[in-house]
């Protein structure tokens, strides 16, 4: 069996390869174009890609193809007719990076609710040397319990940031897009409600027709003044602009992206003007990658190639 990575370093370099190195014949490629593709899978049994392309143009020459396997949960990047016509199966995972999603999501709302880069900064500048008391009060913050947390989007992630936010006090809402049925144990309400009283808003939803561009300057001219914006689902989920706009005029007091609408960020993105990090937080779409959920990926991509082959 030849197993091919075609995009190995989307994973990080610190990845253990050895459980695969076990079923087969490994190679690892950091990056690869569509040309590149096209080469590199042709003679590959299993092919491990998490954002390439998969088409005619990029695995037409895959003579022995048998299994597409994504690192990831989303499979836009899938010609699933295409692979259905050459009889190539795939998969996908999913539930890998739960926990260290949901961490990430309450890294970001207390580096942002506690205004801790001010702290920080006022810290590492010399200024509390020899302050005349012994601390600061310049930057005010609250306390997460008693706040109304809303969620959009209550798949196995939202659920564990809802869970976690009970234990922190909170009262937690949610909102289905696609008008799915109430999920017991958690209280439903509609756009209008979630928006209008949420003190924290943290989207964990999919992007589809139902999420697409939802939170634009209407929606968030809805929210609280004091509220703080979390978002850990798809970047396209949010207008970018309006978002700016929004903080630029204090309509919320903060964000939280750890996805944007173009990854790598865009040199035109309106994000990118706003240099105040007590308003925004952008992280590098990393909330998906603590090593254990990676480890975690790898495993089931494993078990995945070994239950193909009966192994």
């Amino acid at each position: 069996m030849k197993i091919v990575f075609l995009d190995a370093n989307t994973l990080g370099e610190d990845i253990d390869y050895s459980q695969f190195e076990e079923l087969g014949e490994v190679i690892r490629y950091s990056f690869s174009n569509t040309a590149e593709c096209l080469e590199r899978s042709a003679d590959a049994d299993v092919l491990v890609i998490n954002k390439i392309p998969i088409n005619k143009d990029t695995i037409g020459s895959a003579d022995h193809l048998k299994l597409v396997c994504v690192t990831a949960t989303g499979t836009n990047n899938l010609d699933k007719e295409y692979l259905a016509e050459r009889g190539i199966e795939w998969r996908n995972v999913a539930g890998y990076s739960t926990e260290s999603v949901a961490q990430h999501t309450f890294a970001m709302l207390f580096y942002l609710l506690e205004k801790l880069s001010y702290y920080d900064n006022y810290v590492k500048s010399g200024a509390y040397i020899n302050d005349r008391i012994f601390t600061h009060f310049a930057e005010t913050f609250h306390e997460l319990s008693g706040k109304t947390w809303g969620i959009l989007g209550l798949g196995a992630i939202g659920r564990r940031v809802a869970d976690i936010a009970e234990c922190f006090g909170c009262h937690v809402i949610y909102y289905s897009a696609s008008g799915a049925p109430a999920q017991k144990g958690y209280e439903q309400v509609d756009f209008n409600t979630l928006l209008t009283t949420s003190d924290i808003l943290s989207i964990h939803a999919p992007l589809n027709s139902y999420t697409e561009g939802i939170v634009d300057a209407e929606a968030l001219s809805r929210m609280k003044p004091s509220a703080i914006l979390l978002n850990l689902g798809r970047g396209p989920i949010i207008r970018e602009q309006a978002l700016a706009d929004a903080l630029k005029q204090g309509k919320i007091a903060a964000a939280g992206l750890d996805v944007l609408s173009a990854e790598p960020m865009s040199s035109d993105n309106p994000l990118a003007e706003i240099k105040d990090s007590r308003r925004l937080l952008i992280t590098p779409h990393i909330a998906w990658a603590s090593v254990e959920a990676r480890s975690r990926l790898m495993a089931i991509i494993c078990g995945q190639i070994k239950e193909f082959y009966n192994l």
